[in-house]
C-alpha cells in the first residue's frame, strides 16, 4: 500500500517554528524539563538519520523544492523529533500537567500552521512529499513487535501496563500534528494520511519510549535523585 505523504507551505512556516521551537525550550527549561530536553533532542536526531539518510539518500522517497534538502530535512527533523517526544515523555510522567503542555505544544502548531498559511504570500513556497511503499510495512514490524512485548508482559503477570494510554499517546501525539497540517491545507485533502500516519508513525515507538522511561526513572530513584 502506498499512500503519498505531501506538504507545501512558505518560508515565514519555518521562521516561526524556530521561535516557537525555542519558546518550548525556554519553558522546558523554566521548569527544569531535562529529561524531556534530552529525550527530544535525541529524538530529533533519529528522525534526521532516518529521514535524511534512509527515506531521502538510501530509499529515494523523499524529495524536496524550494529547499535545500540537508538542511531543511534538518530543521524538520528536529522540530517534529524534539517536540514530538518530549511532548511524549512529559505524558508518560504521572506527575506532569498534561493539560497545561499538551495545549502549549498543540496550539504552537496550530499558531504557526495557520499564521503563516495567512501572512506568508510574500514568502518562498517549499513542498515536500514521500511515498511510503517502501517503508511502512518495517514500520508496522516494529509497532507490532513492541506491542506484543508488553502485553505478554501483562498476561505472564510481570507487568500491568496500561496500554490504553500508550495507545491514547502514541496515536494522540501524531493525531494532533496531522489535524493541525491537513486543516491548515498544509497537508493537501484526505484522511488515509492522517489515518495511517496517526496509527502508525509514531505509535510505534510508543513501546520502547515507555521500557527507556521506566527504565530511567527506575535508575533515578535507586540514585536518590527526584
Amino acid at each position: 500500500m502506498d499512500i503519498f505523504v505531501g506538504r507545501t507551505f512558505n518560508a515565514l512556516f519555518i521562521y516561526l517554528d524556530l521561535i516557537w521551537l525555542s519558546l518550548l525550550l525556554l519553558f522546558l527549561l523554566r521548569f527544569k524539563k531535562r529529561q524531556a530536553i534530552a529525550v527530544g533532542l535525541l529524538a530529533g536526531i533519529l528522525y534526521f538519520i532516518v529521514d535524511y539518510g534512509i527515506f531521502y539518500l538510501a530509499l529515494g522517497t523523499r524529495v524536496v523544492n524550494g529547499a535545500d534538502t540537508f538542511w531543511f530535512l534538518l530543521w524538520l527533523s528536529m522540530s517534529y523529533g524534539f517536540t514530538n517526544f518530549a511532548w511524549i515523555w512529559l505524558l508518560l510522567d504521572e506527575n506532569e500537567k498534561h493539560l497545561e503542555w499538551s495545549l502549549l505544544i498543540i496550539l504552537g502548531w496550530v499558531a504557526v500552521a495557520f499564521v503563516s498559511q495567512s501572512y506568508g504570500a510574500a514568502f518562498n513556497v517549499i513542498s515536500i512529499h514521500r511515498n511510503t511503499a517502501g517503508y511502512h510495512g518495517i514500520m508496522a514490524v516494529i509497532l507490532v513487535v513492541g506491542y506484543i512485548y508488553l502485553a505478554y508482559q501483562n498476561l505472564s503477570g510481570k507487568k500491568n501496563v496500561n496500554l490504553w494510554r500508550l495507545l491514547a499517546i502514541g496515536i494522540g501525539v501524531q493525531f494532533a500534528w496531522e489535524a493541525v497540517l491537513l486543516l491548515s491545507s498544509v497537508r493537501p485533502p484526505g484522511l488515509k494520511p492522517l489515518i495511517v500516519n496517526s496509527l502508525l508513525e509514531t505509535n510505534l515507538g510508543m513501546p520502547y519510549a515507555y521500557i527507556i522511561f521506566q527504565a530511567v526513572q527506575k535508575r533515578m530513584q535507586a540514585g536518590g535523585k527526584p
